[in-house]
């Protein structure tokens, strides 16, 4: 039994291509450094629309990954051999998930309740779909998801910072931590999705469930039921 972060990046300098390039490697020390006081065997970075192989950690695993802008929302591709580049929108969800396969990934959605219609999509061969660690409180609604699809959960925190890394995270059973493993452990369902719920982790969620609202990016959770997925001793908070 493995626990994986199967969703973080190593960068927050989005706007900064350069900046955010020179800061990858210091990044992934970071994020697998929180990842081992966590407690977790292991980590995916899944940059947006990229994949850099980094030096092993020697205490916590680095998978290899990318998490795929398509033209219906985000795809997270795990495994032996991602795609080294994709251009934003320019696959459609289905492509992604051919590519995955192609290249012996696994393709998982990525928070499909948020800035993302590709939950619609049920003729879309995926492989799983995730928990994510931003907001937790769609948690219920993912899980009707997955099983109207038959599909295992996964869970990965989306951390752009190193200190996010864990919010959510992913079981494996296997009997050894490989990225094939894990692709394998996904398709056969041997996988399941568990949200830290420490005080500090509820502080972040707080801060995040604020953040999206204000945004809007939240698009699929009825706000007429109030605290759907919200953690007990949350439901005051749930909708400010």
């Amino acid at each position: 039994m493995y626990a994986i972060d199967l969703h973080a990046h190593t960068r927050f300098f989005h706007g900064r291509r350069s900046l955010g390039d020179r800061y990858d490697p210091v990044g992934v020390r970071l994020l697998t450094e929180v990842a081992r006081r966590r407690g977790l065997d292991g980590v995916a970075t899944t940059n947006h629309d990229y994949y850099t192989a980094f030096d092993p950690s020697p205490a916590v695993a680095t998978l290899p990954g990318i998490e795929i802008t398509t033209d219906r929302g985000h795809v997270l591709v795990v495994g032996p051999d991602p795609p080294a580049a994709t251009k934003p929108g320019s696959l459609s969800p289905a492509e992604a998930v051919a590519l995955a396969h192609d290249r012996d990934c696994a393709a998982i959605v990525a928070h499909p309740f948020r800035n993302s219609t590709v939950r619609e999509l049920e003729e879309v061969p995926f492989d799983a779909i995730e928990v994510n660690g931003k907001h937790p409180r769609s948690q219920p609604l993912v899980e009707q998801l997955a099983d109207e699809r038959d599909l295992p959960l996964v869970g990965g925190s989306d951390a752009h910072y190193p200190f996010e890394v864990g919010r959510a995270y992913t079981v494996v059973e296997a009997d050894r931590l490989t990225p094939a493993s894990v692709v394998d452990a996904i398709r056969d369902g041997r996988v399941s999705a568990t949200v830290s719920r420490t005080g500090f982790d509820s502080l972040l969620r707080r801060a995040y469930r604020t953040i999206h609202d204000r945004k809007g990016v939240i698009d699929a959770i009825d706000r007429s039921t109030p605290g759907v997925g919200t953690p007990p001793g949350e439901e005051e908070t749930a909708d400010r």
